[in-house]
């Protein structure tokens, strides 16, 4: 996914990775994270391996809350994955969680930038009537005291809830519907939006079959497919080259 979205940085939550390490994954990606129960939590941020060099610092306060800066070209960057309390957990946790993330932040001296990628558990409600600064009117349901959370701590550190600025699609607001209050009515609504979606991706699909199936009867569809022999063709023979030389090295 962050191949194909040509995404460099990417937070993630729940990871439930226990450990606190750094390894390459898939892609040219490398992941950090960190982690105490393999069953719950856990939190990381996935960065594009050419990146892997300009890392400074991880901190990693707790499988909640951590942080990786990074200097690209003299621009210092501070990434923070949080992972927030789910709503019916105790107080105390919420507390220590928000506790943790202020650390982090007022650890960050003035002038560096900073990119929090967060799983909050909840939502901001929607409108913004007076909290305009740090959010748009783009939330979703109702306000409570998680979802408050998130604009105080907003308004602490002088950011913004940048979800709230762009209108969501509409099966991304039924699946968040379906996490929040799990009653049948959104359980049955939610599964009719994916299969209204899978039917939407398979026309898509079929659409783009026929426009190559149209196109490969064309000139230009044939050159593409001779182009594309040639370079399988090549690649092959370059695996071959390195087999001999290996090979030959061997021998010595």
């Amino acid at each position: 996914m962050m191949e194909r979205r040509k995404v460099d940085i990417l937070c993630v939550q729940e990871t439930r990775w226990k450990g606190s390490k750094a390894r390459s994954i898939e892609a040219g990606f490398k992941l950090f994270y960190y982690g105490v129960d393999s069953k719950r939590n856990g939190v990381g941020v996935v960065l594009k391996e050419e990146f892997v060099r300009n890392v400074l610092e991880v901190k990693r306060v707790s499988d909640r809350v951590m942080s990786l800066k990074l200097e690209i070209e003299g621009v210092m960057l501070n990434g923070d994955s949080g992972y927030a309390p789910q709503v019916g957990c105790e107080l105390e946790e919420k507390e220590r969680f928000w506790s943790e993330l202020d650390e982090v932040m007022e650890s960050i001296p003035t002038g560096e930038r900073v990119m929090i990628g967060a799983d909050f558990n909840g939502h901001v409600g929607e409108g913004n009537r007076g909290d305009e600064k740090v959010m748009g009117k783009f939330g979703v349901k109702e306000r409570n005291l998680e979802r408050q959370m998130v604009v105080d701590f907003a308004k602490r550190m002088d950011m913004a809830v940048l979800n709230t600025y762009f209108q969501k699609r509409e099966e991304h607001t039924a699946k968040k519907k379906w996490d929040v209050d799990r009653t049948e009515e959104n359980r049955q609504e939610y599964k009719e939006l994916q299969r209204r979606v899978k039917r939407e991706v398979s026309k898509a699909k079929q659409k783009a079959y026929d426009e190559l199936y149209t196109r490969l009867d064309t000139r230009e569809g044939e050159k593409d497919l001779y182009r594309l022999a040639r370079q399988r063709d090549r690649d092959g023979k370059d695996v071959q080259q390195v087999r001999v030389i290996k090979d030959r090295d061997a021998h010595k």
